[in-house]
């Protein structure tokens, strides 16, 4: 008895576990936020994809999410009006519980630790000349170059929402 509880605990803490790890936003990629974009305005959660910023005239978000596949939009750097860099951070609780189920008290750990999620603000002006806004979530391994880019070919000064956000995006 005390073994099939044991197991049943294990695959809810394994699907409560997936569910979050599905939900993050891939070290390397980009999620569009929200803001008034056309095309990802029916979406409920965030729509990931790669944040293409090799080109010097715009950069551009290419969907690689299921229901939004091969969408993309881009923002002309000489129509950015401004930009905005800020982060949440969390506590990693559904790792902590995953971890307290199967390693017992020591699984607490992960408590200590914080994930952070970096978002990038862009509001600029669309073709026909009306004001738009993106909220980008950045992956942690593209966030410094990406927020360095962006603000030199804009010629935009990044704003930072805190201290500790413009702490950690150098």
């Amino acid at each position: 008895m005390r073994n099939k509880l044991r197991s049943v605990a294990s695959v809810l803490v394994l699907l409560l576990a997936t569910e979050s790890i599905a939900l993050a936003t891939d070290s390397k990629k980009a999620a569009y936020f929200g803001g008034t974009v056309l095309g990802f305005d029916g979406a409920k959660d965030p729509v990931e994809g790669l944040l293409d910023i090799t080109k010097t005239d715009q950069l551009t978000f290419t969907s690689t999410d299921k229901a939004f596949r091969g969408k993309t939009f881009g923002i002309a750097y000489n129509r950015i009006i401004d930009l905005k860099y800020g982060q949440r951070a969390g506590r990693r609780v559904g790792t902590a519980v995953v971890t307290t189920v199967l390693l017992g008290p020591i699984g607490l750990l992960p408590l200590l630790s914080k994930k952070r999620k970096h978002y990038l603000t862009i509001g600029f002006k669309d073709a026909s000349d009306m004001d738009q806004v993106a909220v980008i979530e950045l992956g942690k391994d593209i966030v410094r170059n990406s927020l360095a880019i962006v603000e030199t070919r804009s010629g935009k000064k990044l704003e930072y929402q805190d201290e500790e956000a413009k702490e950690s995006s150098r």
